[in-house]
């Protein structure tokens, strides 16, 4: 089995849509992107004065949309049975891809799933991952500063949120307790944390309201919080909604892809880290990201070889 990961929007960078920018299947998506961002995402990262990716909605926006755009070149190999899941706002693009939403629907939610959450920061906040130090050494350190664990990724990788003062604080206090490496994300608002939690319940009600279709039959649908298989998306909307403000176990999901027998996964982005941590986590595995081929041409043929 196949599965699909999309990323999250800590990997963004100006080359994200080089590889899907000149490609016909992908304009769909891109011209979704444009309703919402005033202006095509191609060219946005192509000026550097205009409001940048590193702007919580705008960034958001970019990351669905690359999942978006690589999916859609090369859906028509994708085998019969395909699993998907999106690691935080890349779950919104795996929705979309599983059949839920349309991309224009996709990408409208996923714009105001991003200002939901900025209006309910209460202060400057961060992310940060800090890398080597085990979650009992960990702990003591996130209730001196205030911080909270965000996501959970294998091999003792943690992404952290709280104000932004407070994460680098206690990326400084982790490097001296032992961390191998510890450094800021270029995500400013504290996701998957108790720091926005009045931005859920709002979500909640904007997502049911939401325009859905069933799930895709070739798609096996996984949630990125804790890896559990959603048969239904309004039996899944609230969970989806409560991700903004709850911590994220991405462990279990790969665990959870890994028991369903995947046997090659795919990174659609943006950037490699999804792809990476598979590989990391189940040596036996294929893993590759889409930004890791030159070519569509060389992305189409993996995807077609057994």
């Amino acid at each position: 089995m196949l599965a699909l990961l999309c990323g999250g929007q800590g990997t963004l960078s100006s080359a994200m849509f080089d590889l899907v920018a000149d490609q016909a299947r992908a304009e769909p998506v891109f011209a979704a992107a444009t309703r919402q961002l005033g202006q095509d995402p191609r060219d946005l990262l192509r000026t550097p004065e205009a409001e940048g990716p590193s702007t919580n909605h705008i960034s958001q926006i970019l990351t669905v949309t690359a999942a978006l755009a690589a999916h859609a070149c090369v859906a028509d190999l994708l085998p019969k049975q395909t699993a998907v899941a999106g690691y935080s706002v890349g779950e919104m693009a795996a929705w979309s891809i599983a059949g839920i939403w349309t991309a224009d629907e996709a990408l409208r939610l996923t714009d105001i799933r991003a200002r939901l959450m900025e209006s309910a920061a209460e202060q400057p906040g961060r992310l940060a991952y800090i890398r080597g130090l085990d979650r009992h050494a960990l702990e003591p350190l996130l209730q001196h500063r205030r911080c909270a664990i965000a996501i959970t990724n294998p091999g003792d990788l943690f992404v952290i949120g709280g104000a932004e003062q407070d994460v680098t604080d206690l990326c400084h206090e982790a490097e001296a307790k032992g961390a191998a490496r510890t450094g800021l994300l270029a995500v400013k608002i504290a996701s998957h944390t108790t720091h926005l939690e009045r931005a859920w319940k709002p979500f909640q009600q904007v997502l049911t309201a939401s325009r859905c279709s069933p799930i895709a039959s070739r798609y096996t649908l996984l949630n990125g919080s804790d890896g559990a298989r959603i048969f239904f998306a309004d039996r899944a909307i609230e969970k989806l909604a409560r991700q903004v403000a709850r911590p994220i176990d991405w462990s279990a999901t790969l665990q959870a892809l890994a028991e369903l027998g995947v046997s090659k996964v795919l990174d659609l982005g943006p950037g490699h880290a999804l792809a990476e941590m598979m590989q990391a986590s189940f040596p036996s595995i294929r893993c590759y990201s889409a930004d890791g081929f030159r070519t569509m041409d060389g992305l189409r043929n993996w995807i077609a070889s057994d």
